[in-house]
């Protein structure tokens, strides 16, 4: 099953549920995350509570999105309470992608291998702990909240400031908060992790920096569990033609942590586990254009696909000119 929300034609918002081809609105569903809610307060799963509320109209996701009307498949009424967050250096590819940007020329030996080749090592060691308990914690980063979403077609605003803006194919897991505290996953979407890795790779203290940057998801939500190997392509069109084109890999199969490891890294704060929040946590990426020497412009396109993940993740790189670049924002005292 996976469920998305459009737009209807006087605004409000349907929850969509597909099975196969076929996508039907669902009944008096208001919306994914008061549907989610309801279901963690009901104790009863999703496809029961869908089926449940029964099936409405038929949907045309493909004129949906075309026509603009696809909409992130979660959202929170107050902005401030969806949390943006990602680890990295967790899929078995990462490390050599992530160290070419780090690494000293002469950086052999243990002493001198980058902190990125060092924190991967530590996941592969125990990133997937046997036992019940928690493994290695992963790097984490912090993109922002509600506000730096974007929808599935639409344009990700890369700010005039930026030295990159870059995609990053992932695999996100959405989840809700009860009135319990406990984190409920409602399933797992494709995400662009959209970064600066210019920046990023000018000093890697730069990195929290290079991570505030707006990110997508969806247009779809895979209910239940994460396939163990996950095979996708990332691709970036400018003009009509194809720059790029690379497979990526995410899933338990090709990943140095366990998503039960890095769930729990993230949730394990008091702060991730308030009531009625909602939290999209990318699983990081080994497939980067960057790392193939390919410097992204204005109006590329970039899609991100992946069998069993639903429609594919469109979304036009445009640089954001609400910031010149050479002016200073203003603080001013009350």
């Amino acid at each position: 099953m996976h469920l998305s929300q459009i737009s209807r034609p006087d605004g409000s918002v349907a929850v969509v549920s597909r099975e196969g081809t076929e996508a039907y609105e669902v009944r008096g569903a208001e919306s994914v995350y008061q549907l989610a809610l309801d279901c963690a307060a009901s104790g009863v799963d999703m496809a029961t509570r869908i089926a449940r509320l029964g099936l409405g109209p038929a949907v045309d996701l493909e004129d949906a999105y075309e026509t603009g009307r696809l909409l992130a498949p979660i959202h929170h009424p107050d902005p401030a309470h969806l949390h943006l967050t990602g680890t990295g250096l967790t899929h078995l590819g990462s490390a050599a992608t992530r160290d070419a940007m780090h690494q000293n020329a002469n950086a052999q030996e243990e002493e001198k291998l980058t902190d990125s080749m060092k924190m991967f090592r530590m996941g592969l060691e125990d990133g997937k702990p046997a036992n019940e308990g928690p493994g290695v914690q992963p790097e984490w980063f912090y993109k922002g909240n509600g506000a730096n979403v974007v929808a599935p077609g639409a344009s990700l605003l890369s700010p005039v400031f930026a030295e990159d803006g870059g995609e990053e194919p992932e695999i996100a897991g959405i989840y809700v908060i009860d009135a319990n505290g406990v984190p409920r996953r409602v399933g797992f979407a494709l995400a662009n992790e959209f970064s600066d890795h210019v920046m990023e790779r000018r000093n890697y203290l730069y990195l929290a920096h290079s991570k505030l940057r707006p990110a997508s998801f969806g247009p779809e939500i895979r209910i239940g569990a994460l396939p163990a190997d996950v095979r996708g392509a990332s691709r970036i069109r400018r003009g009509g033609a194809t720059i790029f084109d690379k497979p990526f890999l995410s899933g338990e199969a090709n990943m140095s942590h366990s998503i039960a490891n890095l769930e729990h890294h993230h949730f394990k704060y008091d702060l991730f586990r308030q009531p009625g929040d909602v939290h999209v946590h990318m699983f990081g990426t080994a497939t980067l254009s960057f790392a193939d020497g390919v410097r992204t412009e204005p109006g590329d396109e970039f899609e991100i696909e992946a069998e069993g993940f639903g429609l594919p993740l469109r979304n036009r790189l445009t640089i954001d000119g609400s910031m010149v670049r050479t002016g200073r924002v203003s603080v001013h005292a009350l």
